[in-house]
């Protein structure tokens, strides 16, 4: 089948690929020309476990193609629009502008039936506009279907997850557009994955109210995070009796610094600021981000406290600046955030992460970054263990020691076992103990 993607970023570069793997014949397209040429050379601009093998093998058969012109998915017969929707400068509602001007543009290209498939995240009833600026703007008028077939990519596991999801959700009103569906996934659905078909509107809320669900459950652990630090109880423990409970499970129960990246955090926002213009009031989701973005304040005042109560100069290690452990994402980064906030209180922020530090420049170039972990826990007053990747869960406290100027760490991600760093002497402080 021949197949465009519309937008070449984390979501579409992926689901591109993907596609070519399952043999359909794919136009990538995309404005950003830089973007478009290092994935016609078959490469991924972006971190991402077994992509670049994809992109290779689609890009070498012939089958899957990247171009800065729209109107090279002009003959295809299924257009999904990947676009980005960030989050407005307000700071609630999502942006559709991209989506917008994407869709004036290809509506008079649609001269032929065709489907276009929104995969972008965005606020329950703009599928129907869309249906509506398709329809009455392409020359082939209701002959363009709109179908609705939301992500559930996770960084670092986007590839599986795409290739080997656990379910597939296709919003359509028309027979037709669910038939071309099944046959762009066809090999997904005989694999026997769940294919769920609801109308346009359902599949619009489902990506968005997935991230409300996690995003709850994790400002919730973190809430308990908390009292078991105030009540001297133990969160490690508590976690646990609450995982074996067949209701709650033990997936997701982890406290600490607190979620980021470019999904939950404004996707919970834009989810809240679309219920309230439907009528519907969102205190609990309100209340989800004020404690997610606490966790934050709460780890810069921990620091602080860290280094007796005053940071001016003091040299401060910032391990991770990645928004999670197995990307190179630091869109809304808890761990740059923290960093950005010490640096503002006076103190020599370094920060060190395996993958982002080259991203993490460009968002914060007032730091100073130190590729080596060793140089970058040369003579530290502190470490912050702000993103759980392997390599500072496997750090050596006795030969790290040897490094620092003062032995003292924050684990914001609950990575480390205190008992091991304070028998060799560190003092240890945690965000949930």
């Amino acid at each position: 089948m021949r197949v465009s993607v519309l937008g070449t970023g984390y979501l579409g570069a992926t689901h591109a690929a993907c596609l070519s793997a399952w043999g359909h014949e794919v136009v990538g397209v995309d404005t950003d020309p830089d973007r478009i040429e290092t994935l016609a050379s078959g490469r991924a601009p972006f971190r991402e476990p077994g992509l670049d093998e994809l992109l290779s093998a689609g890009v070498q058969s012939g089958r899957l193609s990247f171009h800065t012109r729209l109107d090279a998915a002009r003959e295809a017969d299924v257009h999904f629009v990947c676009v980005g929707t960030p989050q407005c400068r307000d700071g609630s509602a999502a942006d559709l502008s991209a989506l917008w001007h994407l869709l004036r543009a290809l509506a008079p290209m649609l001269e032929r039936p065709c489907v276009v498939v929104g995969r972008s995240t965005v606020p329950v009833g703009t599928a129907r506009a869309v249906r509506e600026l398709l329809q009455c703007s392409s020359p082939v008028g209701s002959q363009v279907q709109v179908a609705w077939n939301p992500e559930f990519l996770r960084e670092g596991r986007a590839v599986a997850d795409s290739l080997h999801p656990d379910r597939l959700v296709v919003g359509a009103e028309d027979n037709a557009a669910q038939a071309c569906l099944r046959e762009v996934y066809a090999q997904v659905v005989a694999a026997g994955v769940p294919y769920l078909v609801t109308d346009l509107a359902t599949a619009e809320l489902a990506k968005v109210a997935a991230n409300t669900m996690l995003a709850a459950r994790l400002s919730l652990v973190n809430l308990l995070g908390e009292v078991c630090e105030v009540a001297d109880a133990n969160v490690a423990d508590l976690v646990t009796v609450l995982g074996h409970d067949a209701r709650i499970g033990a997936q997701f129960l982890q406290p600490g610094l607190g979620f980021g990246g470019g999904c939950l955090p404004k996707d919970i926002r834009a989810f809240a600021a679309r219920a309230e213009e439907l009528g519907v009031g969102t205190e609990l989701v309100g209340a989800v981000d004020t404690v997610n973005m606490r966790q934050r304040d709460r780890a810069v005042d921990k620091a602080i406290r860290l280094v007796d109560g005053d940071v001016t100069e003091a040299r401060i290690t910032v391990l991770g600046a990645a928004f999670k452990a197995g990307s190179d994402d630091v869109r809304d980064s808890p761990a740059l955030d923290v960093a950005g906030r010490l640096h503002a209180h006076g103190a020599n922020v370094t920060v060190h992460d395996p993958q982002a530090l080259a991203n993490a420049a460009r968002a914060h170039p007032d730091l100073c970054y130190q590729p080596d972990l060793d140089g970058a826990c040369r003579d530290a007053d502190a470490l912050l263990l702000l993103t759980d990747w392997d390599d500072y869960r496997a750090l050596d406290p006795v030969a790290l020691r040897q490094l620092v100027r003062s032995p003292r760490v924050l684990d914001g991600r609950l990575a480390l076992d205190p008992a091991k760093w304070r028998a060799a002497g560190w003092t240890v402080a945690a965000l949930g103990r």
